[in-house]
């Protein structure tokens, strides 16, 4: 705990929270969540799905444990056609929204009464799903709200096809908010930029990376025959996986003896599977579905080069997770992770034919892809959850939360 503070309690609201989990933000959310508590933050977390989750100093709320009669539909990183999946999936129950926003607003209200009889000092709203229910947290208790911007629409959407409804959620949360968080100094730009907040308002704080991980000794590696260059994460126009699948096909012009891993999911999965059938070059680009636990580490420890193609990336934790595992990385120019690591290659994610030149580059040049592994290593290991606790701590108490003696 910082010198000075006494027992802040938070009143956070997520999405998700691993093992349950689609993606980054409920990685992200259990980083900050497990060091928080380390350094004296009792939390008190909201989600819209039942789930147990063992951490003293944790306490887990959801309309399923409170014994409120609403369920929710709500997953991380859906949007409006997902969701409508998920709805036609119940049977068009009565029990959920029509459709997302329907849904998000059930959530917010039932803020109002999940949150009945709680202490804290502090409110805590991770990406647009929850802002709502910050704002209603807000409104009920008077205290100070802080919402933690991971993604805006302008990244999901790459920039094409903005969602007004998302938007319009997005700008009344920062306009409600008494501070923002942001994953990056990128993302940061894009909130000033497109939302027309005053930067004053807006704190930087970088993700950290877990330190633990499945280590295999090695034992992996020595079993593969080719060179494998991994793609992890959703498979979404955000993420750049159509632009991995073209520089595949460049780099296997002039080496045929790479295989290309493509673990994830998400809406652009046919798509690209047909793209890769088209070119015949099927049996060199491979798909694993979504990974989770301990099958992620397994997946870095076979690459010999992790590559994020992300066309607009607020953060970007799964480069630190290959370098953690001493795995070379190659990431776009257009994320906020590239602010805080050297050992590594970086392009612009258009940039098909540099890509490649790299990967090329890198596969065959045994010394600088040990270079880049070692220092990667080291990087990665200095960047835990411990630094960004420390500084969501100090917008705590400079939202005036806690007791300084």
């Amino acid at each position: 705990m910082l010198k000075g503070v006494i027992k802040i309690k938070v009143l956070m609201f997520g999405w998700e929270f691993p093992p349950l989990n689609q993606g980054g933000l409920g990685t992200a959310c259990e980083g900050l969540v497990k060091s928080l508590i380390t350094k004296g933050i009792e939390i008190t977390l909201v989600l819209p799905q039942a789930q147990e989750i063992v951490l003293s100093a944790l306490k887990v709320i959801s309309p399923n444990l409170k014994k409120i009669k609403i369920a929710s539909l709500l997953q991380a990183y859906q949007n409006s056609e997902s969701y409508d999946r998920a709805y036609k999936h119940h049977g068009n129950s009565k029990l959920y929204g029509e459709n997302i926003f329907a849904e998000v607003s059930r959530y917010a209200l039932a803020a109002r009464e999940l949150i009945a009889g709680e202490e804290f000092d502090l409110i805590h709203a991770h990406d647009w799903l929850t802002f709502q229910a910050g704002i209603i947290a807000k409104e009920v208790s008077g205290k100070p709200l802080v919402v933690h911007v991971h993604a805006t629409e302008f990244d999901r959407s790459g920039g094409n096809g903005v969602n007004p409804l998302v938007y319009d959620i997005e700008r009344e949360g920062m306009e409600k908010a008494d501070g923002i968080i942001t994953v990056s100094n990128f993302t940061k730009n894009k909130v000033v930029e497109h939302y027309g907040v005053n930067p004053a308002k807006i704190s930087v704080v970088h993700n950290g990376v877990s330190l633990s991980n499945y280590n295999l000794g090695g034992m992996i590696k020595h079993k593969k025959q080719e060179p494998l260059v991994l793609f992890l994460g959703r498979v979404t126009l955000q993420k750049g996986p159509d632009y991995f699948i073209a520089t595949a096909k460049r780099v296997l012009e002039y080496n045929s003896e790479v295989t290309f891993v493509l673990a994830g999911s998400g809406d652009m999965t046919g798509r690209l599977i047909q793209q890769v059938a088209a070119w015949g070059i099927g049996d060199k680009v491979l798909f694993t579905g979504f990974l989770r636990g301990t099958d992620v580490d397994k997946m870095y420890q076979m690459a010999d080069l992790y590559v994020m193609p992300s066309v607009s990336e607020p953060f970007g934790i799964t480069p630190l997770e290959a370098m953690r595992n001493g795995v070379p990385v190659l990431i776009s120019k257009q994320s906020g992770v590239s602010e805080v690591i050297n050992h590594c290659f970086k392009t612009d994610f258009w940039d098909i034919d540099e890509t490649a030149s790299d990967i090329i580059s890198l596969l065959e040049h045994h010394e600088l892809q040990q270079e880049l592994s070692r220092n990667g290593q080291r990087e990665a290991l200095k960047l835990s959850w411990d630094i960004p606790a420390e500084k969501c701590i100090a917008i705590y108490n400079n939202l005036s939360v806690g007791v300084v003696g």
